[in-house]
């Protein structure tokens, strides 16, 4: 492997620069089922894990296994009732429950598993545990298990229950001002832009397939509501999009966003379905492709967070996540692959890169051209953000002690390992007070007179009041869009995954 310069960004930052990254992971998450012919398939989080060990690259990581989401967490979004069937549902007790699964949109796409609560807790625990790294020092904090885009503040869809991206974003806006959401996922993350649609404080960018295709929502005229006018932008793209293709969006518009909105965070949500050879997308990206994204977002210096998402073919899922790891280091990680528990899966070629396909890219030059102008006019109504410095904030997400009969809590495990987890909780989380469940009263606490809005569609975390800002609360959703399609298609076993993934 060659260390430095070889995803340098001349002209945007230091990109060689050693970065302090750290990384969640749940040696259980690969445990978990989504049932026979299910795309969605949690294994291949330890897959990806399994070439972070043989690859070396754990040892360049701070590793940590996330601690468990609890049920105030999520409520920080998601409906009180909504955590507390998560929580109860099972394959036991779900046909006493019917009118609650469909109420909840619990059943086909998203069905009831063994340990579906766990899972959420775990995945949400690692995205939301990555966010207070990152406002405790770290530079770049990954959790591969996160990233599910789709769930509601009341339902699931598109394979996603909780929207751990939802909460860590939450997170950060405690020590930020401005959070940047990016998504290069193949599905529009709508879960993640209906949540922060009416504010200012959260400007979400989804890359995405557009037109008969889940979740049917992502229009270039969406563009956000009242106070978060603008601050939603929307690429819609058609199938066979290449690399070349994809940044010539990508670099011109992110480039535009860092440069009028400032953010104090980003947080990129990689989704692999975006991939060449995906078993649900439609996209020709190369691995090397989609991880010029993360490179790009990485060369400006601002705190990024990286989450996973979609993917289901799951040897090629693996093989971006390991990559993206060592662009997150600063690491060109070599091609052909270490042998390791899971070599079978990567053959003939036993190698970390696959070629894209010849399918005809149907994104015209002239459609590109189009979307781009109009997007960079867009973004120049904005007006530039201004420096505010926070004078106050809400009070961090508390971790849960360790159970006194847990190993040593400052033992490290041994990094090739398959439990190479750190399960002690970093100095900063030692003290940590509860954050108030009661939306309103935080509100008023912290946002002044600012935060006296109805119940939002997600928690306000406002910062202080400030002359030069007209408002620094997470805005009352007014009439937020409505949902563009049905999410429950009655279709048959196999065709019913085709469009609805994260």
């Amino acid at each position: 492997m060659e260390t430095g310069g070889g995803n340098s960004l001349p002209g945007v930052g230091q990109d060689a620069t050693k970065r302090k990254v750290c990384y969640f992971y749940d040696p259980e998450i690969g445990n978990y089922y989504y049932g026979q012919g299910h795309p969605m398939k949690p294994h291949r989080i330890r897959m990806t894990h399994a070439l972070l060990a043989h690859y070396g690259l754990l040892g360049n990581l701070q590793v940590y296994k996330p601690n468990p989401a609890r049920d105030r967490d999520l409520c920080r979004f998601h409906a009180d009732d909504y955590v507390a069937f998560l929580r109860s549902i099972s394959p036991e007790t779900q046909q006493d429950q019917m009118r609650a699964l469909k109420r909840f949109n619990v059943g086909e796409d998203c069905p009831v598993f063994d340990g579906l609560y766990p899972f959420c807790q775990a995945y949400a625990g690692g995205s939301v545990g990555g966010a207070v790294k990152l406002n405790h020092g770290h530079d770049i904090a990954i959790n591969w298990a996160g990233g599910l885009h789709h769930a509601k503040k009341c339902e699931a869809s598109g394979f996603c229950y909780v929207n751990d991206i939802v909460l860590a974003i939450l997170e950060l806006l405690k020590h930020h001002e401005r959070v940047l959401y990016v998504d290069i996922d193949i599905h529009h993350g709508d879960g993640v832009e209906e949540a922060f649609y009416t504010t200012d404080r959260v400007m979400t960018v989804s890359f995405h397939k557009f037109g008969d295709y889940f979740p049917g929502t992502g229009d270039i005229r969406d563009i956000g509501y009242g106070k978060g006018k603008y601050y939603s932008l929307n690429v819609p793209l058609d199938d066979g999009i290449d690399d070349e293709s994809y940044q010539s969006l990508f670099k011109p518009i992110m480039g535009k966003v860092m440069e009028v909105f400032r953010p104090g965070a980003v947080v990129l949500q990689c989704g692999a379905d975006s991939l060449s050879g995906d078993r649900l997308g439609c996209f020709n990206l190369s691995i090397r492709g989609h991880a010029e994204c993360v490179k790009y977002m990485r060369s400006f210096n601002v705190p990024l967070l990286l989450l996973g998402g979609g993917g289901y073919t799951i040897r090629n899922v693996a093989r971006c996540w390991c990559y993206e790891t060592g662009v997150a280091l600063g690491v060109e990680v070599d091609d052909k692959m270490p042998p390791h528990e899971y070599y079978e899966y990567f053959g003939p070629d036993y190698t970390l890169h696959v070629a894209p396909s010849n399918m005809e890219n149907k994104n015209s030059r002239q459609q590109l051209d189009e979307i781009r102008a109009r997007l960079l006019d867009n973004l120049s109504k904005i007006r530039h953000a201004p420096s505010v410095q926070f004078q106050e904030r809400p009070p961090d997400t508390e971790f849960p002690e360790q159970d006194e009969d847990q190993e040593d809590a400052d033992e490290r495990h041994d990094p090739a390992s398959d439990m190479d987890v750190d399960g002690s909780k970093h100095p900063d989380e030692t003290s940590r007070k509860p954050c108030s469940n009661n939306i309103q009263n935080e509100a008023q606490k912290v946002g002044g007179d600012h935060a006296k809005v109805a119940e939002p569609m997600a928690e306000d975390v406002s910062g202080p009041k400030a002359s030069d800002v007209s408002s620094m609360a997470i805005d009352e959703p007014g009439s937020v869009k409505a949902e563009q399609q049905d999410t429950q298609n009655k279709l048959p076993e196999t065709p019913v995954f085709a469009h609805q993934k994260p």
